[in-house]
């Protein structure tokens, strides 16, 4: 899934005239195989020792364009700490842990059924949603465990 991600991303860059600069495609490779939705210091983190003239505002700007193509989707949170997602780029929603910020997709099928549902009722063009649930994931739900 990885490289299909990757080439869907680079398909779309081109697409758009878009130059593919050692630095685009790096940050492309990040968001195309990370499980764990990163923020752009992260990202930054994880390149700069490859392209250490690379700056966090070249990150952000990467990520902001592969957003408007619709490559990516942006989770922020009221902390101000948004994170990234390259391999599912449409809305699903996310486990997120309140303690370690791991972030998590489970595959909810029933969720297209809901969408469906509250276009009904309501009369609602639902064209975006956002779904997330809080909680502890297992690693740090065991640390509470053992810290007790």
């Amino acid at each position: 899934m990885t490289t299909r991600r990757f080439d869907a991303i680079v398909r779309t860059l081109r697409a758009n005239k878009h130059k593919l600069t050692p630095q685009r495609l790096a940050i492309v490779g990040v968001l195309a195989e990370s499980r764990g939705h990163p923020s752009a210091e992260a990202i930054y983190e994880q390149l700069k020792g490859t392209f250490p003239t690379m700056s966090l505002a070249t990150v952000y700007r990467n990520i902001q364009l592969i957003k408007s193509l619709g490559e990516v989707l942006e989770l922020g949170f009221p902390d101000g700490g948004n994170r990234y997602d390259g391999k599912k780029p449409y809305p699903h929603p996310h486990l997120v842990c309140i303690r370690c910020k791991k972030i998590m997709d489970p595959d909810l099928e029933s969720l297209k059924d809901m969408t469906t549902e509250l276009s009904k009722e309501t009369g609602f063009t639902v064209v975006s949603h956002r779904l997330d649930f809080f909680g502890l994931c297992p690693e740090c739900a065991a640390k509470k465990e053992q810290d007790r």
